[in-house]
């Protein structure tokens, strides 16, 4: 459970600086996001979620 916590407490950290650091730059990703064909939006999040998955593998075996 304690896993889960600082899994959880990372993303908001990284989701934060962005916002805090380069809040007009999210702007553009959004307007970037709305010309996007959705499938091409399907195939990034995909993507986004297996490196997830191979990170969250790769940190088990070094022991997290």
């Amino acid at each position: 459970m304690a896993t889960i916590f600082l899994a959880l407490g990372l993303v908001l950290i990284v989701e934060g600086l962005v916002y805090v650091l380069a809040p007009s730059l999210v702007e553009d990703m959004l307007a970037a996001l709305r010309n996007m064909p959705i499938e091409a939006r399907r195939v990034a999040g995909a993507l986004a979620l297996v490196t997830g998955l191979i990170l969250l593998w790769f940190a088990s075996l070094l022991g997290a």
